[in-house]
């Protein structure tokens, strides 16, 4: 190797940046892709950053590149490297990503070159670097015309899936957040309804971690949320899809230990919690969710007939006051109120709003779980819910909006809450703002919240 062939690749490498550089580069092509295979190891990454400008956009040097079987020289020149070298791959990913966006011809000669060796291979190297045109490279060529074969390759669960767990295990080691990643996930899971395998997948592997849930299940959990509550117009929920969270959410919950108050946000460290608390945001945004077609029921529908209302009202109600209520309890009492006594605790920050947020939004325009609330007798515990709550921020607001849309437009709960009698009124500035005030109920030694519009 000489200085020579370095300065001029990286002279190559510096005009080809632009559209007008890449311009009659087509022989520089041809006898780049020539020399790749015997390129040593400074040769070979110079080469593959010339290649990736070239095909950046370049209609014809990208089937060019397909007519001299490029995808199959660049996968096999990375490979042959001693051990693999995160720059090199990251550059033949990106070169190979370019390519694909060009259509289905091209997609379907990169996938040819990758699928299933050299993707496993590339998915196993810990550089954030590699993932991100590794998973632009996989969604899309799961995209498109022939998309829905080669993503049926992907999850394969022989063949393909594997594929996916490592992309996974490495994003989650190396804390990866880029969108492709979150857009392959979210088109695997909830698009293709691949969740259940991938999390039962993910569990399979050998780890270190302890108990029934792993970091990677956190993480694939957490990416789904984001990708979620980020883009909600641009993707699709299915019913299964919210039935297989509702269903691990419900599992988590019998698993998380209520008697320990927790004292940070999502993720906590804690696996259990942090799938209980992803699920639950993930159930918040599915139940906002609203199909694109007016014919189409959304998914909250289909949740709603499998008792999550129910449910969530449960796990609320098994918890202890927010904390402003609480204060105005221990008053004369300290900490050993009869309520507090056998109350659970919030395992994190922000677990009794995301409850909150998820009935809110199950309530939106929904006048048959109004009714249910009022039932399963809900109404004074989510009056109680539009306080500050020192461990849950924004509480009162999704306080607020969930009485709001449990009252619009339903006369028998608007009814139930002006019936209620006074007794032992606690005010706290919140409350009263609104209307309320708080009481303790003789009976249950409970607090309560009544209309002071009689007062």
């Amino acid at each position: 190797m000489s200085c020579s062939d370095e300065e001029t690749l990286s002279a190559l490498i510096e005009v080809s940046r632009t559209p007008e550089g890449r311009e009659g580069f087509s022989g520089v092509l041809a006898d780049t892709l020539f020399l790749l295979p015997a390129s040593p190891s400074r040769l070979l990454l110079l080469r593959l950053r010339l290649l990736r400008n070239l095909l950046a956009g370049d209609e014809f040097n990208q089937h060019a590149f397909i007519e001299r079987s490029g995808p199959s020289v660049v996968a096999a020149s990375v490979l042959s490297l001693p051990s693999l070298a995160p720059d090199a791959v990251r550059a033949a990913l990106q070169a190979l990503g370019n390519t694909a966006l060009a259509g289905e011809f091209h997609r379907d000669a990169v996938w040819e070159a990758l699928f299933p060796e050299a993707l496993r291979e590339f998915a196993g190297v810990r550089d954030t670097g590699v993932l991100d045109p590794l998973c632009m490279v996989l969604d899309t060529c799961c995209g498109g015309e022939g998309g829905r074969r080669r993503l049926n390759e992907l999850c394969d669960e022989e063949v393909g899936l594997p594929i996916l767990v490592q992309v996974v295990n490495t994003a989650s080691q190396v804390e990866h957040k880029e969108e492709w990643l979150e857009w392959l996930l979210f088109k695997v899971c909830v698009e293709e309804q691949k969740f259940e395998s991938l999390f039962d997948a993910l569990s399979s592997t050998n780890d270190v971690d302890s108990g029934e849930y792993n970091a990677k299940h956190v993480f694939l959990l957490g990416t789904l949320s984001r990708c979620l509550n980020n883009h909600p117009k641009e993707v699709t929920v299915t019913d299964s899809f919210a039935h297989h969270i509702f269903s691990v959410h419900k599992h988590a919950a019998e698993t998380v230990n209520f008697t320990h108050r927790g004292t940070s946000p999502l993720p906590t460290g804690c696996p259990a919690i942090d799938i209980l608390g992803y699920t639950l945001q993930l159930l918040r945004d599915i139940c906002a969710w609203e199909s694109p077609s007016s014919e189409t029921q959304g998914p909250v529908d289909s949740l709603l007939q499998t008792g999550l209302v129910k449910h969530l009202l449960k796990y609320l109600g098994e918890l202890e006051p927010p904390s402003t209520i609480r204060k105005s309890m221990s008053r004369g009492q300290g900490d050993n109120h009869p309520a507090l006594e056998n109350a659970k605790v919030c395992p994190y920050i922000g677990y009794r709003r995301d409850l909150v947020a998820v009935i809110a939004n199950c309530l939106h325009g929904r006048k048959k779980v109004q009714d249910e609330i009022r039932k399963l007798s809900g109404i004074f515990l989510l009056l109680q819910q539009c306080v500050i709550d020192e461990d849950n921020p924004y509480l009162r607001e999704w306080g607020l909006l969930t009485v709001k849309n449990l009252l619009e437009g339903n006369e028998e709960n608007q009814k139930e809450i002006s019936e209620l009698e006074m007794q032992e009124p606690v005010i706290t500035p919140e409350i009263a703002n609104i209307g309320l005030k708080v009481e303790i109920d003789k009976e249950t030694r409970r607090p309560k919240l009544v209309n002071t519009s009689d007062t």
